[in-house]
Parts: structure tokens; sequence; C-alpha cells
């Protein structure tokens, strides 16, 4: 039985791996979790110098899910490098370094750093937002989606995966910028924009006003990306947005994802990634699928 897909000519071993930001470097989970079991790791942000991220509290629970306005509070790419990546090179799984920047510049400077690291993939955090154009993500506006992937793939020596922003009003669009602009990849969707009051205290949850919203609850509007992209893409998508077991996983892959990525269900379960690998393995054998790939896009 075959469960190892190829994206942009990495082969990972099996098409389950964890969404940025919710596993650190892996080194908080490796207690937990074999990593040797994951097709691959995905870091936390990083960027060319260390962020603080937002004041707190920043993280609020939602019903099906969570909230938060991290920021994405990081050490940058000098600790990243020297502490992150060779805890992740002890293991026998592929490292995908999700990056993330403030202007092309900062985006193209941890790229260049990275060009030299034994890292396999990166994954380009686009809805961070961008400063020269007064704060609006870059994934929110195709000519940027465009302009940014085709900056960062003349500079990076890895396979490029845009990370797409679901706040927009066709993802197909952005999609198409980023695959027009040299993206090897695309990975959706990031959190959802969303806002919590608490009415004893008639003030925000999170003093950031507005976070991330994260968790099953976003689960179906994700699938329907994932399935919108694959109709309009030719590259590989990595699926992510409420995955908390193989079953919500098979969806994804059955909807057109090469890998999926699990993220919120970490806090929770943090055997969720290798609950995940063993339950697709055991939907193989009970349907007779001797090949993953068989299942990728099945449904039309």
């Amino acid at each position: 039985m075959n469960m190892s897909v190829t994206i942009a000519g990495v082969e990972l071993k099996n098409p389950v791996m964890e969404a940025s930001g919710t596993f650190g470097s892996g080194m908080e989970y490796s207690e937990f979790v074999d990593l040797n079991r994951l097709g691959a790791v995905v870091t936390k942000g990083v960027a060319n110098v260390p962020w603080p991220g937002n004041p707190t509290p920043r993280i609020a629970e939602t019903y099906g899910g969570m909230l938060n306005a991290i920021g994405l509070q990081n050490p940058g790419i000098d600790v990243f490098a020297k502490r992150d990546i060779p805890f992740l090179k002890k293991y026998d799984t592929k490292i995908v370094v999700n990056v993330c920047g403030k202007t092309t510049e900062d985006y193209i400077d941890v790229v260049e750093r990275l060009g030299d690291e034994p890292v396999d993939l990166l994954e380009i955090n686009i809805s961070c937002p961008n400063v020269k154009e007064g704060g609006i993500a870059f994934g929110q506006d195709p000519k940027a989606v465009e302009a940014i992937t085709k900056a960062v793939k003349a500079h990076a020596k890895q396979p490029v995966i845009m990370k797409l922003s679901p706040n927009v009003t066709d993802i197909t669009v952005m999609a198409k910028a980023a695959e027009a602009g040299g993206a090897d990849a695309i990975s959706l969707i990031n959190t959802l924009t969303g806002m919590k009051i608490d009415i004893n205290r008639r003030a925000f949850a999170l003093a950031n006003k507005t976070g991330g919203l994260s968790g099953p609850a976003i689960k179906p509007v994700a699938v329907r990306m994932v399935y919108q992209t694959a109709q309009a893409v030719k590259v590989p998508i990595i699926g992510m947005g409420g995955i908390q077991n193989a079953e919500d996983a098979l969806e994804f892959i059955l909807a057109g994802a090469t890998a999926v990525a699990i993220g919120t269900a970490n806090f929770h379960n943090p055997y969720a990634t290798v609950e995940t690998v063993d339950g697709i393995r055991a939907y193989m054998e009970k349907y007779g699928v001797d090949d993953i790939r068989d299942l990728i896009g099945a449904v039309k």
C-alpha cells in the first residue's frame, strides 16, 4: 500500500503534516509524537528579525474553534537556523519552513538565508499585512499575490508553497495569481477573520479586537475552497482548516488536496497527526485502495 505523495518533486512518506504555528518547530510535541511518522513538519512563521507579536490577551475559545491574534511572534531567522533546523534534522521527515514578512524585501531576506539550509520546502505566509500598502494583507490582492510569488521564486532555492488567505471574494482568483507567479504548490486555508466580545466586561476578548478563526467551525469553508482551487489550478494543494481526524483529512484529499495539515486539533489532542496517519491507512485497507494518489480529487 502506497501512502507517499509528491509535492514539487519532494516525496513525503504520507500526506499528513501539522499546520504552521500550532506545533512550534516540533520540539514541544516530540514528547508525544514520533516526528518520524509525519510526512513533514511545518515550522512556526519565521521572519528576518525577531517579532514580539501582539499584546495579550491573544487567544479566545469560540464555539467549534478558537480565535488567535498571536501576531506571528517568532525569534527570527538567526535563532531558528541555529536551534530549530538542527533539531528537526534528527528526524526522518521533510522540513517545511513557514516564512512571514512585512515587505517583499523581508520575505526575500529570509528565503535567501534559507537557501543553504537543509530544508525541503518553503511555505510563504501571505496573510501578513503589507506595510507598504497600508496594512492590507499581500494575500488579498491578486496583483500582490502574483508579484510576491514571482519575487520569492526568483530568490528561492527550495520549492515554494504559497499559503492563501480565505478572506477574499474568490479564492480561485488568488490561486491562479499564485500559479501565474510561479508557485510550486498552494496551501489553504489560513484562518478566517473573526471577533468575540466579552459581554460581562463589555470589551473585546482579544486585545487586537479581531483574530483568526480556526478549528472545526471553518472546515466546510476550507473543503469548499480546496475543491474550487483544485478545479482552477494544476499545482498541488495542501489542505487545512478544522481537520481533527482521518475522516476530515480524507474529505480534503477527495476534494483535491495532495496533502493535509492539522492545526488547532493539536492543542486538545497532541496525537491528532499520528492518529490521522493511522486512520487514513485503515480507510485504505477497508476500501481496498492500494495507492493514496487514487483518492486525490476523486470526487468530481
